[in-house]
């Protein structure tokens, strides 16, 4: 899928820079490895998990619709090329 890879695009956070500049990589990173939404996602949510800490909910789609609770400072909402990312963290 890397034809769709292309610079995030920031649409709504909470978050830390130095965690938002990793889940951006993080997310770049399986763009350009799976085809499949259901495969990127779950990349970044294990990756997410490991690194820091359960639980985090990851939604990968040109077409959804959300209504979430998370916690404070974890939520990021952006775009890699067509696909939307939404990615956030509850306790």
């Amino acid at each position: 899928m890397s034809s769709l890879s292309s610079n995030p695009i920031l649409k709504a956070s909470d978050i830390s820079e130095e965690l938002k500049e990793d889940v951006f990589a993080i997310s770049s990173e399986a763009v350009d490895k799976f085809e499949l939404e259901r495969d990127i996602a779950g990349s970044i949510k294990k990756q997410l998990d490991v690194k820091y800490g359960s639980t985090w909910h990851v939604i990968v789609g040109k077409n959804f619709g959300s209504y979430v609770t998370h916690e404070k400072g974890y939520f990021m909402y952006f775009y890699i090329g067509p696909l939307a990312f939404l990615v956030f963290k509850t306790a």
